[in-house]
């Protein structure tokens, strides 16, 4: 009975990290995202042929 309390709480705590990590992992592209529209806006601005984004989404909060 043990073992299987153990099992289990392995299972779930593994579920739980493995959500967190995925978070994290999203967070991380969405920045990575928003630094290339950056750059993007930046080299069209210094090449003379800027165009404004439109509206950006607002990310939901964590």
């Amino acid at each position: 009975m043990n073992r299987f309390i153990a099992v289990g709480t392995l299972l779930a705590a593994t579920a739980v990290s493995a959500c967190e990590t995925m978070q994290g992992a999203g967070r991380d592209m969405q920045t990575a995202g928003q630094l290339l529209t950056q750059q993007a806006a930046e080299s069209q601005t210094q090449v003379g042929s800027y165009a404004p984004p439109g509206p950006a989404v607002t990310p939901m909060p964590y």
